[in-house]
């Protein structure tokens, strides 16, 4: 009897000790898979699928809202997901616009997040907030330093009305003016635009060396097919918001010979084999197409993904400190997530740092050429 006792006993405190491990992590999602960003965001929200059901061996649920790519939306599902499921992490969104209002919502409410987009806000109001895409002065710097190489001094530029246009602008300006590179031209179109004829007719009249487009996803293919449909043969380059098969759908024959900076996920096949980013990536983009189809991959599945492995790499750390569900667990997971060192993404290795929310070098970015309707590595 005693020893019947004992059993029980024992497997009563054992069944506790799982019950408290296997306590779950929640993650409130916020996207844009629908709305001017659908491009962009549908492959954001596929990754979700390919997760496991784990975040540091940690049971985790996730909370995927959609915003469709509207910035009040994306802001109402934030207040939402933090005041009402109590979340312990925020990710989001699709579109700089969108992600900003979300970073606002969570610094507020001292809830980390996981940008998915870059956000439009000064380092000193990131405290709860790291963003997972490559940062646009490091993308940008990469396609001047090719302008340089082909001699370009003059440059027209056409990006979006918002905050991306304005990012891509400035870093772009911040690059190509010590390079001697004159940016002669500045317009703008909203992300709903079906014409951009008047802000084309403007740039040919400039007559620039190259042009960059500021767009993102299929947006971005709208002036690039007006410029060359009036003409234009000289270069064209883009960001890295626009490296995704349905950019090459959307401007056909019109877009070869595209240029544009991206992650080392889009050309894994390509990359040297002491890569330390080309396992991850391959293995990444492997389980993408085998799921979606081949071709399918795309940057922003892959920040999804790499925003995955952030949290992963942070939650064991903070659960060794506090419980999912509180404050002491949210501020524990900031700071977890602020000192991960050497966590191998998909398009990069992250560092990141009290500075540095981002946390990735130069090895997070390569070059991309439309070359018979698919991104090919530049070398």
């Amino acid at each position: 009897m005693l020893k019947h006792s004992l059993l029980l006993a024992s497997a009563l405190l054992a069944s506790l000790g799982c019950g408290a491990s296997a306590q779950e992590i929640t993650v409130g999602v916020t996207l844009g898979a629908t709305g001017p960003g659908a491009s962009l965001g549908i492959h954001y929200k596929n990754a979700f699928q390919l997760f496991p059901k784990t975040l540091g061996g940690h049971p985790v649920k996730y909370i995927i809202l959609e915003d469709a790519t509207d910035p009040a939306n994306a802001a109402k599902n934030a207040r939402k997901l933090i005041a009402e499921d109590k979340v312990d992490v925020i990710m989001g969104s699709v579109s700089v616009p969108s992600t900003t209002q979300v970073a606002q919502i969570a610094s507020e409410a001292k809830t980390p997040m996981i940008a998915l987009s870059p956000v439009a806000l000064p380092p000193d109001k990131l405290a709860w907030i790291f963003v997972v895409p490559q940062p646009v002065p490091l993308m940008m710097s990469a396609v001047v330093e090719h302008m340089k190489t082909t001699g370009v001094k003059t440059v027209g530029y056409v990006g979006f009305s918002d905050s991306w246009g304005d990012l891509v602008l400035k870093a772009l300006e911040q690059h190509a003016n010590p390079a001697g590179i004159k940016v002669v031209t500045n317009e703008r179109y909203a992300r709903a635009d079906t014409s951009v004829t008047g802000q084309v007719i403007k740039v040919l009249a400039a007559n620039p060396d190259a042009v960059v487009v500021g767009g993102s996803g299929t947006g971005g293919a709208l002036p690039h097919v007006g410029l060359v449909e009036r003409g234009y043969k000289k270069q064209i380059y883009h960001n890295h918001g626009t490296v995704n098969r349905e950019f090459i759908k959307v401007g056909a024959k019109a877009v070869e010979g595209a240029i544009a900076p991206t992650g080392p996920l889009i050309v894994p096949e390509e990359l040297s084999a002491d890569n330390p980013i080309k396992k991850v990536a391959s293995e990444f983009i492997q389980r993408y197409e085998q799921t979606f189809g081949a071709g399918s991959r795309n940057a922003f599945a892959g920040y999804s993904y790499d925003g995955f492995l952030l949290l992963n790499a942070g939650v064991p750390g903070a659960m060794a400190k506090a419980k999912p569900g509180t404050p002491e667990f949210r501020s524990a997971l900031r700071d977890a997530i602020e000192s991960a060192k050497n966590v191998v993404g998909a398009h990069g290795i992250y560092n990141i740092t009290a500075k540095d929310h981002t946390g990735l070098d130069n090895r997070a970015r390569v070059l991309v050429q439309v070359k018979e309707g698919a991104w090919r590595l530049m070398k």
